[in-house]
């Protein structure tokens, strides 16, 4: 398993997958890695979300983690799909100790100074801030990396191509959360893997 931060490290951008057909999954994940984006977070939104962890996996040079994890039951369910990494949404005590119990990189949500001293007193300093743009952008993460600067962040939420760049200008921002990569239905792995290039090229 990569570190946390290696993992954050490896790309400008994370792309956030919401696959409706597990057949489509290799397809999506060969186009990202293909432009320069191997992190790939599969939210468990859909039925199909554990089928195609399990399928991007078996692309060479992916790096496959499950995201929108709830609880302790949806971190069983992706580590038994072989998710290499863990997002959520927020954080809880159950769920937090659950993923540092079983040692998988872990990138839990946070909104506010509250859920960033929970995650420090478990031992975490690396959190998805989120939803980045609706939970006040720029500034509120500007404001909240002050009393904070051993924390990196990855925002997600709202961001598109055109203001990534403004977020990774922060040093505390080691990547962000893209969902704008891949559109809904067939994959078009052309376009898919232009749009990494750009994403990829965002911070080197």
């Amino acid at each position: 398993m990569l570190p946390v931060e290696t993992l954050m490290r490896t790309a400008p951008v994370i792309p956030v997958l919401v696959v409706e057909n597990a057949a489509h999954a290799q397809a999506i994940a060969g186009a990202l890695v293909a432009g320069g984006l191997p992190v790939l977070e599969v939210t468990l939104r859909t039925a199909a979300a554990l089928d195609a962890i399990a399928e991007m996996k078996k692309v060479p040079g992916a790096v496959v983690g499950a995201g929108t994890v709830l609880n302790i039951q949806d971190l069983d369910c992706a580590l038994a799909a072989g998710a290499e990494f863990i997002v959520s949404p927020g954080l809880t005590d159950n769920l937090g100790r659950a993923a540092i119990d079983a040692a998988i990189p872990f990138l839990p949500g946070v909104a506010n100074a509250g859920d960033m001293m929970r995650g420090l007193d478990m031992g975490l300093t690396h959190f998805k801030f989120f939803p980045a743009e609706a939970n006040g952008g720029l500034p509120a993460l500007q404001s909240l990396i002050g009393p904070f600067g051993q924390c990196k962040f990855c925002p997600t939420g709202g961001i598109r191509q055109d203001t990534a760049a403004n977020w990774l200008a922060l040093d505390a921002v080691l990547c962000v959360g893209g969902s704008w990569l891949v559109g809904k239905g067939a994959p078009d792995p052309s376009a898919i893997t232009a749009a990494a290039k750009s994403a990829a090229a965002l911070k080197q």
